[in-house]
């Protein structure tokens, strides 16, 4: 763990208790004399490091030592466009999408999403702030909805798509946000929109899961 996110951050003095003590105390084994560091959840960019002044076994009670502005994240921005697919198959990336960097994800209902899919940001943030917690990022991944495909393409004019076509994804320069379908991949009318799009395909000849296409293009334009 690099750091927990708690409320009172920045206090002078700041009690842990329940699962915050567990964690602490009980998990990662941390006694009096140690040092832990806190962040603030709306206010993720100052490191706080607190010396641990002592545990009654309940609770343990915490002294501000010293305060930083420390931003930790990925070299490089990417974005990625993803069309709904089931929430399940979205946590169960979204720790290492957070963990190499992942700027942002728009969510877009796109023809051959299933309608009854719809994205838990409550959620999806409790997972955020576990792996962000552990990974040590401190810039909260930005998650939102757009209202149709033409809007996000709109919104992002640079997409790069990542489809079945001759190009295959080699150099990333410049690729700022990725476009990502669904199980089944985009309609004829959505390629028919997305004609004018870089677009481009991994080096494969297997077809890849949706979250692992988002995986697989983060790691390649990123790490």
């Amino acid at each position: 763990m690099r750091f927990l996110f708690h409320d009172e951050a920045g206090a002078p003095e700041v009690t842990l208790k329940g699962e915050a003590y567990k964690y602490i105390v009980k998990v990662r084994r941390h006694g009096v004399g140690d040092s832990v560091a806190l962040r603030h959840p709306e206010a993720s960019g100052t490191l706080y490091t607190y010396r641990l002044a002592q545990s009654d076994g309940r609770r343990a009670e915490l002294m501000l030592m010293s305060e930083e502005s420390l931003r930790i994240g990925a070299v490089r921005p990417l974005h990625i466009g993803w069309c709904l697919v089931d929430p399940k198959s979205v946590e169960k990336v979204l720790p290492q999408l957070n963990e190499m960097g992942i700027a942002g994800i728009t969510f877009i209902a796109c023809d051959r999403s299933q309608r009854q899919f719809k994205p838990d940001f409550e959620r999806y943030r409790r997972i955020l702030e576990a792996s962000m917690q552990q990974c040590g990022r401190s810039e909260w991944m930005g998650l939102e909805i757009a209202d149709s495909l033409e809007a996000f393409l709109a919104a992002n004019p640079q997409t790069v798509v990542l489809d079945f076509t001759e190009e295959t994804l080699r150099d990333t320069t410049g690729i700022g946000t990725v476009l990502i379908g669904c199980e089944g991949g985009f309609s004829e009318a959505e390629r028919t929109l997305l004609a004018s799009c870089r677009t481009l395909r991994f080096d494969t000849p297997l077809i890849l899961r949706s979250e692992s296409a988002a995986v697989a293009a983060a790691a390649k334009i990123l790490l």
